[in-house]
């Protein structure tokens, strides 16, 4: 700001302004022109830009933490895009900044209270959520993780999708028949198991009041109590917790949406004897030590956690360890096979139409099958016939594994005709 003095003569005189900080300091309109206050703001400044500079050059560099890729550079020909999309990227490569979040996560819980990864972004799971606990359409009503009692995690998907689901319960019946039909029309034997989820098996550890905790709970029980009668599906359920009584344990854990090898082992005896009765009588498993692997929940909370989960060798004779633990999503077809077939071997030629749940299947699946192709749903949905063919030609046997919110709802694009359709014209042109 600038003054104007006063003119020294009555003659006249071009007026001249005059800084703030040159006045005289008992002057009311003095002020100085470096404060204190200015240079704590001033050296504040410098170090919040240039101390990421300095880190970067040094070597420091951001790793992804929160369940996705870090944002690319904007490019150039991107229009306004680049301006707005700078920002995002800008913040995902701040040197040191999941220490920040973590930081700020642990005074956000330890001292105010709030749920954990709320510093991280995270909604809170009652989050629009009126006392009925109805919810507005959209999947942005439904917070990605509900925290839930005794730091117990959940999927928030597993509300919205029964809350909001595509298509009604006996269209997803119709749709699932509909399935089974293209198959053993091929000559195939067809086999159906649901994966339920872990607001399904452990629901005394959601919260009291959560996104749809009007809605959720009901449309659980109608398809539990429907679909696997009506499609002649392996219902887990009884046998997960058969597990766990004689384990002494859960097969779902606190972090993480998906259940365990405990449970996956449990989903493989379910399948063979569905298949070949009696099959699993030399079947010898014991456990083999322990794995790790990424707590989902956790990470989309901004948390890189990974969870220890006890691993198993199965000798479906009795006798040599045959388990391999492989990593794939299945997104790319995993073929898998036996040198030779032991005492215990399933023996048709396999496919299991999978998703992630059979993850913590397929060791126990690799060392039981003579002849094994995993493949995931998504990659059959979107196949053309030449995928198909490519897949199922030589298959005997084909079980579909879905995890209970990809059903519940008729989410799944398997659950279309289009895609019904052209499974079943392909499977027809390649009987057995």
């Amino acid at each position: 700001m600038f003054v104007t003095p006063p003119p020294t003569s009555s003659g006249p005189t071009e007026l001249l302004k005059t800084p703030e900080s040159w006045l005289p300091n008992e002057h009311s309109l003095y002020r100085p022109r470096h404060s204190s206050r200015q240079r704590t703001a001033l050296t504040c400044a410098l170090a919040f830009f240039f101390v990421p500079v300095f880190l970067l050059v040094v070597g420091v560099r951001t790793e992804p933490f929160e369940n996705r890729p870090l944002r690319e550079f904007p490019g150039f020909g991107d229009g306004w895009s680049f301006f707005t999309g700078l920002s995002g990227w800008a913040t995902d490569h701040l040197p040191l900044r999941q220490a920040g979040v973590n930081a700020a996560d642990g005074i956000s819980t330890g001292v105010f209270g709030d749920p954990p990864g709320a510093a991280a972004g995270a909604q809170d799971s009652t989050a629009g959520t009126p006392s009925t606990g109805r919810v507005p359409k959209g999947p942005q009503a439904y917070p990605q993780v509900i925290v839930g009692k005794d730091g117990w995690l959940y999927f928030g998907e597993d509300m919205h999708t029964r809350c909001e689901p595509v298509m009604d319960l006996d269209r997803v019946i119709a749709l699932l028949n509909r399935l089974r039909q293209a198959v053993e029309a091929s000559g195939r034997r067809f086999e159906l198991v649901f994966a339920p989820d872990k607001s399904t098996m452990k629901p005394a550890q959601l919260p009291d009041q959560y996104a749809g905790h009007d809605c959720a709970p009901p449309r659980t029980a109608e398809f539990w109590g429907k679909v696997p009668a009506a499609t002649r599906a392996i219902d887990l359920r009884g046998a997960l917790a058969d597990t766990e009584r004689r384990l002494g344990r859960s097969v779902y854990v606190p972090n993480d949406t998906h259940w365990t090898f405990e449970a996956g082992l449990t989903m493989t005896y379910a399948l063979a004897q569905a298949i070949t009765p009696g099959v699993t009588a030399t079947w010898e498993a014991k456990e083999s030590g322990i794995r790790s692997w990424p707590a989902d929940l956790e990470r989309l909370l901004g948390r890189p956690v990974d969870r220890t989960l006890r691993a198993f060798a199965l000798a479906p004779d009795g006798g040599a360890d045959r388990t391999r633990y492989l990593a794939s999503d299945f997104k790319t077809p995993l073929r898998l096979t036996q040198p030779d077939t032991p005492r215990g071997t399933l023996t048709p030629n396999m496919a299991v139409v999978a998703d992630s749940f059979s993850q913590f299947a397929s060791p126990f699946l690799a060392a039981t099958c003579r002849d094994l192709t995993i493949v995931h749903t998504d990659t059959v949905a979107a196949g053309d016939d030449g995928t198909l063919k490519g897949l199922f030609e030589d298959r005997d046997v084909v079980v579909f594994e879905f995890v209970e919110r990809n059903v519940v709802g008729g989410s799944s694009g398997l659950l279309r005709d289009e895609a019904i359709d052209r499974l079943a014209r392909v499977l027809a042109q390649i009987p057995r």
